[in-house]
C-alpha cells in the first residue's frame, strides 16, 4: 500500500505500550457481566484456516477470478467477547487471536481487535446471518516473507483488520460457519513504510 498519509518515521513501539495494550485487553475479558446480558452467550471461539495471496483486499470482492494464491497457509484460534449492544440490531466485541503460519512463512502472529457486528437481517429466521468488521494492532514474530515479496519490505508491527460473514441455522444458535478476510496493513504509511497481506479464510464459530 502506498503511503498517502506517510509520516517521516514509523511509530516506535516499546514494551510498556505493548504490555499496556495487553492488560487493557485482558481487563475487558475480566469485566463483570452486566445483568441484562446474564442469560446470553457473551463469548465466541473462532477457529479458521486460510491461504495467503498477493492480492489487495478489494480484489476479493470485484476480481475473484484473478486471485493469486500462494503456497502458504495460516490457522487461527480467536476468542471474542461481546462488550455492548445497539438494541437487537448490532453488537460490539473484543477479540484476541493466535495465528500460526505454515510453508513459505512459519512465524507466529498475534492480533487484538475491537469489532462491530451487524446482526439484523430479514432472512434470519431461515439463515441466521451477521457481518462484522474489526480493527487493532498486529504483531508477527518475524518479518513475513510474503509481505516482503508483495511490497518490498514490511514490519513486525502493523495494523490488523478483518471482515467476517457468519451464517448458521436458527435451530443451532451456538454454531456458525464463518468466512473472513484476514488483513495486515501498514495503514497508508502510518505504522510502517511498507507491508501488508491478505488471506481468504474459512472456519467455524462456537458461541458459549
Amino acid at each position: 500500500m502506498k503511503a498517502m498519509l506517510r509520516k517521516s518515521r514509523p511509530i516506535e513501539w516499546n514494551p510498556g505500550l505493548i504490555l499496556g495494550m495487553a492488560f487493557f485487553f485482558l481487563g475487558y475479558f475480566g469485566t463483570p457481566v452486566p445483568t441484562v446480558w446474564a442469560d446470553e452467550r457473551l463469548y465466541a471461539l473462532n477457529v479458521y484456516a486460510g491461504r495467503m495471496t498477493s492480492n489487495n483486499w478489494d480484489e476479493f470482492i470485484h476480481d475473484t477470478g484473478g486471485l493469486d494464491f500462494k503456497d502458504s497457509y495460516l490457522v487461527t484460534a480467536a476468542l471474542a467477547r461481546r462488550i455492548g449492544t445497539y438494541g437487537d440490531k448490532a453488537s460490539f466485541e473484543i477479540e484476541g487471536q493466535i495465528v500460526k503460519h505454515f510453508n513459505i512463512q512459519t512465524h507466529w502472529e498475534l492480533n487484538a481487535l475491537v469489532a462491530a457486528r451487524w446482526e439484523a437481517f430479514w432472512w434470519d429466521h431461515v439463515l441466521d446471518t451477521s457481518v462484522a468488521f474489526g480493527l487493532g494492532p498486529s504483531y508477527a514474530t518475524d518479518k513475513p516473507e510474503i509481505e516482503i515479496a508483495n511490497d518490498g519490505d514490511t514490519a513486525r508491527f502493523l495494523i490488523y483488520w478483518m471482515f467476517e460473514l457468519a451464517v448458521g441455522l436458527p435451530d443451532y444458535p451456538r454454531v456458525a460457519l464463518i468466512t473472513r478476510i484476514h488483513h495486515r496493513s501498514n495503514a497508508f504509511g502510518w505504522v510502517a513504510d511498507n507491508g501488508g497481506s491478505n488471506v481468504l479464510a474459512l472456519g467455524l464459530k462456537w458461541r458459549f
